[in-house]
């Protein structure tokens, strides 16, 4: 039985807790995007290939393959506390290895290291939320420290134009991102003292995690399969892009590295601003797997018009960044509809993991195709390969969107297209006519 003789948190306190869980996000997503700008410093100065540069990104989503099967089990034996400070200590450990040495596979073990951490504190904040806004601003308080976190990722794009002196050197990004990283550590120190604090003041919720059930796995239906699909195929048209966007911005556009950043920042920026927008529109309108379909549609001429046109490179980065809000706005939540309740863990995890073999295997094959092309800035036709690679990805999620259509409108489909909100009343759900 609860304890109902203490009060509930204050506002204020739980507001403060958002802030340094936030604070955690934003020094994770800053040091998975460090990268990016830094690829052609890695070139000249390590002497560096693609596709090790693709090793470094890919093998971050490696680890998170496998630990989508444990799920929550960690943060359930060891609790929130325990678990945000060892997960926070790897998100720093994998950083300080990665900038002490310039061997590859030394860099390449830090950056593992660092998505064993990363992935789980991303769990284990959202487990830590819920535990101090269920009931409450959960939905409200999720998108601030989405907003936030991907401010760490606008912050590590942009870092040549505010942080410009540090690229002289291949290390001095890499200590910007050691530094940035301490805050997933101080995040969870500071965490540890509020909630020991709070449990001797406060009525605290439950922390609880979604779960891998295997049984599950063979119970869902098709629709489900196709967004999964969809999943994999999105993603990896845009992260495996965004790891060598600043370097072929500079090689095949010869755009300073500031401006390659920022260009490459603005799919997070569209991001912060449209994906809740595109949520709005979507509770209003239904429509899911249509939209669905535009998004895709938007990515298929993008890399080509990249790759071939020579426009202001503003107009495909823009068209992207509205695919880049507007699926995601419309697909994580469209699994809610066709998965049962009790099912929405696996669910999700299982949909984690696929997208994390796409990433992994995406950022190796994009490098590949830029060494066998020989891209480089006297021949920015080696990134052609890669950009075809891309527009085929974003073929093959139109299909799988238009498939989803059209078993969403047929006799099994699940409301995907017919199912709105009704906000002027609070009605839950209502199925347009």
């Amino acid at each position: 039985m609860p304890d109902t003789s203490r009060p509930e948190p204050s506002r204020l306190y739980r507001w403060l807790v958002l802030i340094v869980l936030s604070v955690e996000m934003f020094g994770n997503y800053y040091v998975y995007d460090a990268i990016s700008p830094l690829a052609d410093v890695l070139k000249q100065q390590l002497g560096f290939s693609d596709s090790n540069i693709g090793l470094l990104q890919a093998i971050y989503s490696f680890p998170n393959i496998f630990t989508v099967l444990i799920g929550g089990v960690i943060i359930d034996r060891l609790g929130l506390r325990k678990s945000l400070m060892i997960f926070g200590v790897l998100c720093v450990v994998g950083p300080a290895i990665t900038a002490a040495s310039g061997h590859l596979w030394l860099m390449a073990t830090g950056r593992l290291l660092f998505g064993m951490g990363a992935e789980s504190l991303i769990v284990a904040v959202t487990t830590a939320l819920a535990k101090w806004f269920k009931g409450k601003e959960l939905s409200f308080a999720f998108g601030l420290n989405l907003t936030i976190s991907r401010l760490g990722s606008f912050a590590a794009l942009n870092s040549p134009t505010w942080a410009r002196n540090a690229y002289a050197n291949w290390r001095g990004p890499f200590l910007i991102a050691l530094g940035v990283s301490s805050l997933c550590l101080l995040g969870a120190i500071v965490y540890w003292v509020m909630e020991v604090h709070a449990e001797k003041s406060f009525r605290l919720g439950e922390a609880s995690t979604d779960k891998v059930v295997f049984a599950d796995l063979f119970k869902f239906g098709v629709s489900y399969w196709l967004i999964v699909a969809l999943c994999i195929t999105f993603y990896s048209g845009i992260f495996p892009f965004q790891t060598f966007a600043v370097k072929f911005f500079m090689e095949a556009h010869g755009t300073s590295r500031e401006a390659g950043g920022f260009l490459s920042s603005m799919l997070t920026l569209f991001a912060m601003i449209a994906t809740p927008l595109f949520g709005l529109l979507v509770d209003r309108i239904g429509k899911r797997a249509l939209l669905m379909m535009l998004g895709s549609l938007l990515l298929i001429p993008v890399y080509l018009m990249l790759a071939y046109l020579h426009i202001s490179l503003y107009i495909p980065m823009a068209m992207m960044g509205v695919a880049f809000s507007l699926i995601p706005a419309v697909m994580w939540p469209s699994v809610a509809y066709i998965v049962d309740q009790s099912k929405l863990g696996t669910a999700y995890g299982l949909m984690t993991m696929i997208q994390n073999i796409g990433l992994f295997g995406f950022n190796l094959l994009i490098g590949w195709a830029n060494d066998y092309g020989q891209a480089s800035a006297s021949n920015p036709a080696g990134y052609h390969m890669g950009m075809w690679i891309f527009s085929i990805l974003g073929l093959a999620g139109l299909v799988f969107a238009f498939l989803l259509r059209q078993r969403e409108t047929g006799p099994k489909g699940h409301g995907l297209e017919t199912i709105t909100t009704v906000s002027t009343k609070g009605t839950p759900l209502t199925e347009n006519p």
